[in-house]
């Protein structure tokens, strides 16, 4: 069992930054990926970023490569998303989750996701 919680979801100007985390307990936690999704309204939820359970590897969507960052500390159990630059087009409720299935590797599809945190809303203005 993984028990996941977002945090650091808030309002913000376009070009603004934020950092969310996704606290883990249960399993160990350097023994699996970490992905974030997000959902924006009336759409489906979609792939953002993985990284791999030692944290070398890591995989961006597109619509983020160069904007977000993603790193976790599996001493304090978290991983970490720096949004800099962030759009309207960002606006979503982001959502962390462990991919137990790949050993090394991750999965860039959502439901080979074991486990997911309940999200955290953020909201870019124009």
């Amino acid at each position: 069992q993984v028990q996941l919680e977002e945090s650091g979801g808030r309002s913000v100007q376009a070009g603004g930054s934020l950092r969310l985390s996704c606290a883990a307990s249960g399993r160990t936690f350097s023994s699996y990926a970490i992905g974030w999704f997000r959902q924006a309204p009336g759409k489906e939820r979609e792939f953002v970023v993985v990284i791999s359970r030692s944290g070398e590897r890591t995989y961006y969507a597109d619509s983020v490569k160069g904007r977000f960052t993603i790193s976790r500390d599996n001493a304090k159990n978290t991983v970490y998303l720096q949004m800099n630059s962030l759009k309207p087009e960002d606006t979503s409720v982001y959502y962390c989750a462990a991919d137990l299935n790949y050993g090394s590797g991750f999965s860039l599809r959502l439901n080979e996701y074991d486990y997911w945190g309940p999200g955290t809303q953020v909201t870019v203005s124009s």
